[in-house]
């Protein structure tokens, strides 16, 4: 049972073959198996397997949701009703919501059964998921290699069949880079397209609700479920859905123009990566698409901008943590400020300090016009470069990493060097775009490599039926 797609299993389910109370009991089995990847925060057996009872009753009626019976992990930064939520930090260590984000209400209503929350990096603010309060999640590709950042927990969790998908954030690549390091499947939404209500939020110009699954197919399936206008979520379109699953079942590109920046070949990438990228164009040609360059000149101003607006919203976003309303309270302390300062010196992690310092600084006076404006003027022209370079093409291709997974620990004391994982996926977060890393290959060491499909806006049918396409070709292999 663990070896199956979403789709496969959905075909037994439908035919008796196995039942979801069954399906779950044999996840939960592998969770306990897989205890050392140390994947989930929280894991919740008991409430999977009535949720997978219910979903059995539901189909024994005829009432069939897109997900029924299937199990899936949760992204910690996801709020659950009665269930621990903490964002990987200790600021939120006991704190138990009692309401359901959107999407996971979304998915609780197609029959997703919530098997546990996964790991991050604390608030999604990371590369490695090395910045969690609950220790590091390890990729099951090798023990001392880190899963990536921030979704690391729920990528390990697919990856070592723990979990059939999960739900991710993507505000800068936290879906795409852990799923390509792990090689599965992950995909960022138009932002917009999923609600953000009840998801703990890091940048909110940036975050996006994403999913990640070991096959194209599944991720659309989640993203569909998922998607939809939302009144609670003042950024959430009301524009209808388009059929996702459909686009990604066809696979054809037929036609198709897809785009090769030339400024994503960057000084110092890895040979088989760019092997890769060139071999991942070939496949769409011969599928029957177009290869033409485009030009994306304002590539190289992406990562400045986005780790100036990232932190300046976080800082913001943060500023609630205060020890007051909920969350961890500094236990001495001699006046409001004392508490104040001492929470938030206890409760926040180091990482999530650096960031929040940066975004206090960049939004202060004096440094406001310098920083800040400037940055979201220059956003503005990445955003002005994507939409000239889909006047030439339907879709980019481009890597999603500089490199397959890195060792724990490694780039942990040089804020910088780790910073450059997001160099291929901050574009398209700055712009909004959807986007998607597909498991294309392996380095000489065995270790998997993804390639990133880049849609236009609202256009995620494009993305899942490019994705599909490279998933053929590739024939790559996982756990």
């Amino acid at each position: 049972m663990l070896n199956l797609t979403i789709t496969e299993a959905l075909a037994k389910l439908e035919s008796k073959e196995i039942s979801a109370v069954e399906l779950t009991q044999a996840h939960i089995d592998a969770m306990a198996k897989h205890k050392g990847l140390n994947a989930f925060i929280t894991e919740t057996p008991e409430l999977a397997l009535k949720q997978a009872a219910a979903s059995d009753a539901r189909r024994a009626a005829g009432n069939v949701g897109l997900l029924e019976g299937i199990p899936y992990a949760n992204k910690d930064l996801f709020c659950t009703k009665s269930v621990r939520t903490t964002a990987a930090s200790k600021i939120l260590e006991n704190f138990v919501p009692d309401y359901d984000s959107t999407v996971g209400e979304k998915l609780l209503s197609h029959g997703a059964v919530m098997l546990g929350k996964t790991s991050l990096d604390q608030f999604g603010m990371g590369s490695a998921n090395t910045n969690s309060y609950f220790g590091n999640v390890i990729n099951p590709y090798g023990e001392g290699l880190t899963p990536g950042g921030s979704s690391g927990g729920s990528a390990a969790a697919v990856a070592a069949k723990m979990a059939m998908c999960a739900t991710a954030t993507d505000t800068g690549g936290s879906v795409r880079q852990p799923a390509a390091f792990c090689g599965i499947v992950g995909a960022k939404p138009t932002y917009g397209r999923c609600s953000r209500w009840g998801v703990i939020a890091f940048a909110s110009s940036l975050d996006q609700p994403s999913f990640m699954a070991r096959s194209v197919e599944d991720t659309a399936i989640m993203t569909q479920a998922a998607s939809g206008y939302d009144a609670k979520d003042s950024t959430s379109a009301a524009r209808d859905v388009p059929n996702m699953i459909a686009a990604a079942k066809s696979g054809d590109v037929k036609g198709l123009r897809v785009g090769i920046p030339k400024e994503y070949t960057v000084d110092g990438m890895p040979s088989e990566i760019k092997a890769l990228w060139e071999q991942g164009a070939q496949w769409l040609k011969e599928a029957g698409a177009e290869i033409v360059e485009v030009s994306l000149p304002h590539t190289s101003h992406a990562l400045p901008v986005y780790y100036i607006i990232a932190p300046a919203e976080a800082s913001s976003n943060l500023a609630r943590y205060d020890g007051v309303r909920y969350g961890h309270r500094a236990k001495d302390f001699t006046n409001l400020n004392d508490m104040y300062e001492k929470t938030r010196a206890e409760g926040f992690g180091d990482e999530v300090k650096r960031r929040i310092l940066i975004g206090t600084y960049v939004l202060s006076a004096g440094y406001y016009d310098a920083y800040y404006v400037k940055a979201q003027k220059v956003r503005a022209l990445i955003a002005r470069d994507f939409e000239k370079a889909y006047e030439q093409c339907d879709v980019l291709l481009t890597p999603v990493t500089p490199s397959a997974a890195f060792k724990i620990g490694e780039n942990q004391n040089d804020p910088v060097k780790m910073y450059m994982n997001d160099v291929f996926t901050n574009p398209a977060s700055l712009a909004g775009l959807p986007a998607m890393s597909v498991p294309a290959g392996k380095d000489a060491n065995g270790l998997p490599l993804g390639l990133q499909i880049i849609g236009k806006r609202w256009d995620e049918e494009t993305m899942f039926k490019t994705g599909r396409a490279l998933e053929m070709a590739a024939g790559f292999k996982g756990l």
